[in-house]
């Protein structure tokens, strides 16, 4: 079973930072690109930002640009979000996910840039106080 790993969320007061892991090294199946997106109460799953693994090249969504940083360590197959200047409406629970090789069947698909991701991890809760 392929696994995303989350880690890194928490309750950082206006303006601070965080630094989100995602712990792909147990995802087996090859994968297109990965990157982060994050779910607010009631809201829909939206896109923050993305890694595409053919030329390292990286998007962000607008809402988040200049704000956020997207890296990846290739040797141990992880992908961090360093996320600045945060803001109240920063506060979601933030995943990881991957745009998967192979049949999409019965996933959850989301598009983004360039790509449908389909592959998700559990979730880690960023909380903004204002």
């Amino acid at each position: 079973q392929d696994l995303l790993v989350e880690s890194g969320g928490g309750l950082v007061q206006f303006g601070g930072s965080l630094r989100l892991s995602c712990d792909a090294s147990g995802f087996t199946t090859k994968y297109y690109a990965i990157g982060w997106f994050r779910q607010a109460p009631g809201k829909e799953r939206e896109g923050v930002s993305y890694i595409s693994i053919s030329d390292e090249s990286t998007y962000y969504s607008d809402a988040v640009k200049g704000r956020f940083t997207i890296s990846r360590d290739k040797t141990k197959n992880m992908v961090s979000l360093q996320m600045r200047g945060l803001k109240p409406e920063d506060t979601a629970v933030y995943y990881c996910a991957t745009v998967p090789s192979g049949p999409l069947g019965g996933k959850r698909l989301i598009e983004f840039g360039d790509w449908v991701f389909a592959a998700w991890g559990q979730g880690t809760q960023v909380t903004v106080s204002s």
